[in-house]
């Protein structure tokens, strides 16, 4: 294995990635990186299925090893909205900024009891061999009542975090990477990615004892 695709444009995503994967033996490039440019019909019914739908595709188009990640925000008042449709909440093209207001205008008033949410993330992993790996990870809060913070993207200025005082916007990248969502799933992804690479190893081992 020379390298390991990660199906996102994202560079706020990719540094995450980055540095919560840096130990593995492979370099984990972007789709640009990659040089590859896809479109991904994301039909699935939950994070699980849209991650494994990213990855199976883009592994399925260049015969590597894939890894793909669909996370969302989960807004109890809102009945776990926009969940799987986070990112094209109110249109893909409508800047966070927008998105986040509309959301702090729907739960004006509400209190804070009533305002618990979580980050989902799934990670899913394609290999060539049709082997499909997944992990999850959340991270809970509530709607705080302002967009804060300036380190994050996305819905994190206004993910509160009471144990912390703050949003996720304002935490550090090292701070972000311990507590999210996505660097609980990809800690997770990166013991099976190891534990798998240790299996290849073994087997290579034996094979070459055996000849």
């Amino acid at each position: 294995m020379e390298r390991m695709i990660f199906a996102t444009g994202n560079e706020g995503k990719m540094r995450e990635i980055r540095m919560i994967l840096a130990d593995l033996e492979v370099p984990v490039v972007s789709m640009k990186e990659a040089g590859i440019s896809a479109e991904i019909n994301e039909n699935g019914k939950s994070f699980e299925d849209n991650a494994i739908i990213k990855a199976r595709t883009i592994m399925e188009l260049t015969g590597e090893p894939v890894l793909a990640d669909d996370s969302g925000l989960e807004i109890d008042y809102l009945d776990g909205a926009p969940g799987i449709y986070s990112a094209r909440y109110m249109g893909e093209d409508t800047s966070y900024d927008i998105k986040n207001q509309a959301i702090l205008d729907q739960l004006e008033g509400v209190p804070d009891e009533k305002r618990t949410a979580r980050f989902v993330c799934v990670i899913a992993c394609a290999m060539p061999d049709g082997t499909i790996l997944t992990s999850r990870g959340t991270m809970e809060g509530i709607i705080g009542h302002e967009i804060r913070g300036k380190n994050g993207f996305g819905y994190d200025p206004v993910f509160y975090l009471p144990d912390c005082c703050c949003t996720s916007a304002e935490l550090s990248p090292d701070q972000k990477n311990d507590l999210s969502h996505r660097g609980k799933a990809l800690r997770l992804m990166r013991e099976l990615l190891k534990e798998r690479m240790e299996e290849s190893k073994e087997e290579s081992q034996e094979e070459n004892k055996a000849e």
